[in-house]
């Protein structure tokens, strides 16, 4: 192996003692419950996450003019492994694989396969930016919570405001024919053009300025030159840093004509995060969010996602608590003026996940299709503000953008 990569190894092994104690690794989606074993080679995900190169091939069927046109919506997708240079921290999660090749799965769709991905986007100097923005590190995951004086709580009131903006306008563009990296680009502009930072961009190195999981990725999926086809469905996962503080939500949005069974996937996971609002408040025990969506998703015969959870939000993008959407022993209550994020997972089958080689899409194992939404909240007298909230009045995919 390089002397660098030797180098850089050890000096994660030295932090042995201090990860082995933490079973958590900060993600997009909050922190990520790994084994003991895993959390030492996360410790630092910049430096360890698997470098490789892939080559995407994009079959039209009848289909002509550019991927993001209306004709390119029925193009096949694909995936081939050209060389992998070396091995690191996604390997480390293990289950990492590249996607099966042609292989027609859940609702007669190829299973998802790396397409194109281009370069990351411009920020202008003048945009205030998270402390990760220019090296591109991972941070480490801070335990503690996150509550706010009043002057705080104003920024967190207009970084969601922003945010929840930049969503409703990022499904009304997610349309059959058009690509994933086409929603990022539209996406990073109108961040931009209001002055804020897009949290995603380079943490941990992620190239892109949003989060878009398509059908069976589970979440952290990369905008590229995939298209979007009638009857798929994506989570389109939008985080602002405002003024020195962090808005995040997410929700999955329908696309074109979708059936009835992913339509009741999408309305259980939306309806699971509505009880699991309803019923916090200060001294609300946070395992209960996870009892009550464990409870509906029980119910409806849906996964709960295990290994992703909720998370405090604000001046720090990801810090504790740890908030699991499935049925726990956790301690802790929720404070007045904290915030943070509930962001449940729900599966068609099973739960279990594949990491791909670039170290952040995790997919269903089974191929079946997986929906996610998310709230950013502020813990008030006698429950929550939603920061988050639709300026247009949505709450998930089944209400139409005006």
């Amino acid at each position: 192996r390089p002397r660098h990569t030797r180098t850089r190894a050890s000096l994660t092994r030295r932090r042995l003692h201090a990860a082995c104690s933490s079973p958590r690794v900060a993600t997009m989606s909050g922190t990520m419950s790994v084994g003991r074993h895993v959390a030492l080679f996360a410790t630092r995900g910049a430096v360890c996450r698997a470098r490789g190169v892939v080559v995407s091939q994009r079959t039209p069927h009848g289909a002509t003019g550019p991927p993001n046109a209306p004709g390119g919506a029925n193009a096949s997708r694909s995936l081939t492994i050209a060389h992998g240079k070396k091995k690191g921290f996604a390997e480390m999660l293990g289950d990492l694989a590249a996607p099966k090749k042609e292989a027609l799965d859940f609702q007669g769709r190829p299973r998802l396969a790396k397409g194109k991905v281009s370069a990351k986007q411009h920020v202008p100097p003048e945009i205030a930016k998270p402390p990760y923005a220019d090296s591109g590190f991972l941070p480490d995951m801070n335990e503690r919570i996150q509550t706010h004086n009043e002057e705080q709580i104003a920024k967190m009131r207009k970084a969601g405001r922003l945010a929840a903006e930049v969503l409703d306008f990022a499904e009304s563009i997610a349309k059959p024919g058009v690509t994933t990296d086409y929603i990022d680009q539209k996406v990073h502009k109108m961040i931009i053009e209001h002055g804020a930072y897009p949290s995603p961009l380079n943490y941990g190195g992620f190239p892109k300025s949003v989060c878009t999981s398509l059908n069976e990725c589970i979440c952290h999926g990369i905008p590229d030159d995939t298209v979007l086809m009638d009857g798929d469905i994506v989570n389109i996962d939008v985080t602002v840093f405002l003024d020195g503080h962090h808005g995040d939500t997410s929700r999955t949005v329908l696309v074109g004509n979708v059936s009835d069974e992913v339509r009741a996937l999408c309305k259980a996971t939306d309806d699971s995060l509505k009880a699991a609002i309803d019923i916090c408040a200060p001294g609300t025990p946070i395992r209960k969010i996870g009892a009550t969506i464990h409870a509906i998703a029980d119910q409806r015969k849906f996964g709960v996602v295990e290994k992703f959870v909720g998370h405090g939000v604000g001046r720090e993008f990801h810090s504790g608590p740890t908030v699991r959407h499935h049925r726990n022993n956790d301690s802790g209550v929720l404070v007045l003026g904290q915030t943070f994020t509930i962001e449940p997972m729900l599966t068609i089958g099973n739960t279990d996940d594949v990491m791909w080689r670039d170290g952040w899409t995790a997919v269903t194992r089974d191929g079946k299709w997986t929906a996610q939404c998310e709230h950013t909240l502020l813990v008030v007298e006698g429950g929550v503000e939603i920061l988050t909230a639709s300026p247009k009045g949505l709450w998930g995919p089944l209400e139409a953008v005006a």
